[in-house]
């Protein structure tokens, strides 16, 4: 009797070595070859097996570290002052889970970072510092704390601090594991070394932020949003509304997606952002996907469930959900609301038909804990 993902059964390699097959098998690999059946369970799973495991980094505990590196590591020596966030299943790739990376860059008061552009798209999540700014193709950005930035592949930028006294902390998400793979990976250095900024700042919000699509600017046919910052209130307020007129989802809340204005999808080809908001005291229920998850607490504290273990969190922290592993989370204030800050990969995952869910069904949608 075989079980639904015995190997075992007819349907799947199950090939007994042999001595003539172990020959065989050398005499295949003297050419550069192989038999498929030996590792065809293994390339062909039953259902995804990630590399990647959840992980937990708590902000507190990581943001002295990268301050020290601002009195070790110069700007100009290290492009970008970063300390990258490092799955433990994902170390041959640099990357914080499947293949996205993060990282936590610093800039110092009155630091400016050479501009340069690269295969990788790339975002950014404010976490402290009131003087963040980037130019992006010429465009000039300034960015808060909770405000959420974007940085399309193959565009010019370069980041900064105006602050006199106070650093800037952002977190850096890159699909550069994902370039990697595909071997398409490319960098360059802006040859002037710094962009000249156009005059008006935040111009793509003040053209594409209300929610309106301008008429008389010059058509946008690029494949990313020209809307390149979001900043926090108006997110926020905007799920504080969506709270009055919707329950939300089952398995995130009130979830809403950052989306490009002008054709409704995600903001990059290759990675989307959500930020989600949990009522007071709500928990979720569990589910999985196809596709990797980058989680940061934008506000208040709870606890998420991912593959049966435990991770409370609170403002600041990061954590990842890989592929197909089943999670929910937790509101733990019961007196006021809870925001989370999410990018991952769902566009690649949906552009080549891979996207797949599911709900957990057991114990009322609640995975049993360690």
């Amino acid at each position: 009797m075989t079980t639904e993902y015995d190997d075992d059964q007819l349907g799947r390699a199950r090939v007994a070595d042999t001595p003539e097959l172990t020959a065989y098998y050398a005499e295949l690999a003297g050419r550069e070859a192989g038999a498929l059946w030996t590792v065809a369970n293994d390339i062909e799973p039953w259902f995804p097996q990630p590399k990647s495991v959840p992980v937990l980094w708590r902000y507190d505990e990581l943001q002295p570290l990268v301050h020290k590196a601002l009195d070790m590591v110069k700007a100009d020596d290290a492009g970008r002052r970063v300390v990258m966030l490092v799955n433990p299943g994902r170390k041959d790739v640099s990357a914080a889970v499947g293949l996205l990376y993060t990282g936590l860059q610093i800039m110092g008061p009155g630091e400016a970072m050479t501009a340069h552009r690269h295969q990788a798209a790339a975002l950014r999540f404010v976490h402290e510092g009131t003087g963040a700014w980037t130019i992006v193709d010429g465009q000039k950005l300034r960015v808060s704390p909770g405000d959420f930035a974007i940085t399309p592949n193959g565009t010019w930028h370069e980041h900064g601090n105006e602050s006199d006294d106070a650093s800037v902390i952002w977190q850096d998400g890159l699909d550069i594991p994902l370039v990697n793979a595909l071997d398409a990976g490319f960098y360059e250095v802006h040859p002037e070394l710094y962009q000249k900024p156009g005059k008006v700042i935040n111009s793509s919000v003040l053209t594409y932020g209300a929610n309106l699509l301008p008429y008389g600017v010059d058509k946008w046919t690029e494949p990313y949003s020209p809307l390149l910052a979001y900043p926090w209130e108006p997110t926020y307020e905007s799920l504080r509304s969506l709270a009055k007129a919707s329950e939300g989802s089952p398995y995130d809340g009130l979830i809403a997606e950052y989306t490009n204005p002008v054709t409704g999808g995600s903001v990059m080809p290759t990675m989307s952002a959500h930020m989600q908001l949990l009522r007071p005291g709500q928990a979720t229920r569990a589910h999985r996907h196809t596709g990797s998850v980058i989680y940061t607490a934008a506000k208040g504290h709870g606890v998420s469930v991912i593959a049966g273990q435990r991770f409370t969190w609170k403002k600041g922290d990061i954590f990842c959900v890989p592929s197909w592993v089943w999670h929910e989370h937790h509101n733990l204030d019961q007196g006021d609301d809870a925001c989370l800050f999410s990018f991952n990969d769902f566009p690649v995952m949906r552009a080549l038909g891979f996207y797949r869910e599911e709900a957990y069904t057991d114990n009322g949608g609640h995975q049993p804990t360690a």
